[in-house]
C-alpha cells in the first residue's frame, strides 16, 4: 500500500499549522508560559501574539508539510509491496 505524499504532508501542515496558532493565541490570552517562546529559534518574526499567531501558522503549515511528505516517501520507498 503506498501513501499519496501530498495529502499525508497537507494533512500533517493543517494539525501543525492549526496546534501553533491555536496554542499562540491560548498562552497569549493567558499570558503565560515560556514554552512557545522558544519557537523564536526556529520561526523568523514568531512571536505569542495574535501576529506571531498568523506567521506560526504559516511556518506551520509548510514545515509540517515538508515532514509529512518526506514521512510518506521514505514509507513509500521502503514499504513492500
Amino acid at each position: 500500500m503506498r501513501i499519496n505524499e501530498r495529502a499525508l504532508g497537507l494533512s500533517v501542515g493543517l494539525l501543525w499549522g492549526v496546534t501553533v496558532f491555536l496554542t499562540t493565541l491560548y498562552l497569549y490570552v493567558i499570558n503565560g508560559g515560556d514554552t512557545m517562546y522558544r519557537l523564536r529559534q526556529f520561526y523568523i518574526g514568531y512571536s505569542v501574539t495574535p501576529a506571531g499567531a498568523v506567521i506560526g501558522l504559516v511556518y506551520g503549515l509548510i514545515d509540517g508539510f515538508i515532514g509529512g511528505w518526506i514521512l510518506a516517501k521514505l514509507y513509500n520507498f521502503f514499504a513492500k509491496e
